[in-house]
């Protein structure tokens, strides 16, 4: 990023829309299939409860993947991601094809990938994200790589970036503090 290019903290300010991929970001990426062809897949419940906060706070989140499977539109449909886009390659162009449709600009999009497939989409979001699971030329074209790799947190670590950017997230901590404290 040039010196002029907008900080990590206000391009994540601006973020309305979070778009992510599926396999090495909200799983680690390993797929399981069973003698009888079926396929298994790990989500991690704080990557979860990071999604539903977002979208509690106004903040939509959408799921783009090549891939297909009965067990992402089922893990979508338990967090409330309204926007699943399963099949997909281009993942640029389905980004901005969900931008249009729910008219929100480019720039107010961060995108997380991990592979090639992502690239382009990394490349144009507002704020692009990677994984450090990641290869390196994903990595060096992101504009913010978590710590957490995928499947492990990362869609959690970058959830409360953005609430935080946004003021949000300090209110949510105290919420369930709050909650807890009444629940004794």
């Amino acid at each position: 990023m040039s010196n002029t290019a907008p900080s990590l903290a206000a391009r994540a300010a601006n973020i309305k829309l979070l778009a992510l991929d599926v396999d090495g970001v909200l799983t680690d990426g390993t797929l399981l299939y069973s003698a009888d062809g079926g396929e298994s897949k790990c989500f991690t419940t704080q990557d979860g409860l990071g999604i539903k906060l977002l979208i509690d706070h106004g903040i939509e989140v959408a799921i783009i993947t090549g891939r297909r499977s009965a067990m992402v539109e089922r893990r979508a449909k338990e967090l409330g991601i309204h926007h699943l886009v399963q099949g997909r390659d281009d993942k640029l162009a389905a980004l901005r094809e969900l931008c249009q449709t729910r008219d929100i600009a480019l720039s107010a999009c961060a995108y997380c990938g991990d592979d090639l497939p992502d690239l382009s989409a990394i490349a144009a979001a507002g704020l692009g994200v990677s994984v450090p699971n990641a290869p390196a030329y994903v990595r060096d074209r992101a504009d913010y790589v978590t710590e957490h790799p995928g499947g492990k947190g990362a869609v959690r670590e970058l959830s409360e970036l953005l609430l935080n950017a946004q003021g949000r997230w300090g209110e949510i901590v105290e919420g369930f503090l709050t909650t807890e404290a009444t629940t004794r």
